[in-house]
């Protein structure tokens, strides 16, 4: 398997994909708004997508699974499986504000070995195999040096679902608000991830995420220089539901702040 030809193709797809997500954005109306919880919606446009993706990913790499958010495809246990999420921030779509983007990864085993998120509304191709740079658009990004507080921007996602550990949210907050250069929340995980992948922020984290919202994103960062870990310093950021994610020069620091409130 030539893992970069592949990404080259999962690009095209993704961009092709992006092109019907943005012109559909003018054509729904509320009706087509599907409640899954009070703040998680789905519309004809996330579930058409990700058929698309599907079909097109079936025909690109065959007999493999998917992991995808909508459960258009499901997984096998098969060797190689797709982490698919149609559409990273369906709420900004809905609402017409920016990022909303495509995440696809794959895996192979437990590995991520390739990563495309194309963020729409920029025309921002952010992608990854395993063994390369990661690249914006054909030109490679690096994280930040940044490596205190004082000198980073940090994001982070509010939960929608899970509201155990919003007191805990709501410290590390206020204390990323009193000594950094501030706080972001863009309401799309895949986008944050690479947005620390360039260098734009420093650090990310989220509680109550699925593995379709990063997936693509942890190896992007990876292959630019950043760490990835959960609240507590191990591994179970995939499936596990939480992550912290930072350049290499801060992220000591980072994680023991993240890991105090949240961990």
């Amino acid at each position: 398997m030539n893992l970069e030809i592949l990404c080259t193709q999962v690009q095209e797809l993704a961009r092709e994909v992006g092109r019907f997500i943005f012109e559909e954005r003018l054509k729904f109306t509320a009706e087509d708004i599907v409640h899954k919880g009070k703040s998680d919606m789905v519309t004809y446009v996330d579930k058409t997508a990700e058929t698309r993706i599907v079909a097109a990913l079936r025909e690109l790499l065959p007999g493999s699974g998917f992991i995808a958010e909508e459960g258009t495809a499901v997984d096998n246990g098969e060797k190689y499986r797709w982490v698919i999420d149609p559409l990273d921030g369906t709420t900004n779509y809905i609402h017409g504000i920016s990022p909303f983007a495509v995440s696809i990864a794959l895996m192979e085993d437990q590995e991520i070995i390739l990563g495309v998120i194309y963020e729409i509304n920029l025309d921002e191709m952010f992608y990854a195999w395993k063994g390369s740079k990661a690249y914006l658009n054909g030109h490679e990004i690096q994280v930040s040096k940044a490596a205190t507080t004082a000198d980073s921007l940090i994001a982070t996602g509010f939960p929608y679902y899970d509201f155990s550990k919003l007191d805990n949210y709501l410290e590390a907050m206020n204390f990323f608000m009193r000594n950094s250069h501030g706080m972001r929340r863009l309401g799309s995980a895949a986008a944050d991830l690479a947005y620390v992948a360039a260098g734009r922020f420093e650090g990310f984290y989220e509680h109550a995420l699925h593995s379709w919202d990063v997936a693509a994103g942890i190896i992007i960062l990876k292959q630019a220089g950043g760490k990835v870990c959960d609240f507590n310093g191990g591994e179970n950021y995939l499936f596990g539901g939480e992550m912290i994610a930072c350049n290499a020069n801060y992220f000591d620091e980072f994680y023991r702040i993240v890991n105090k409130h949240l961990g």
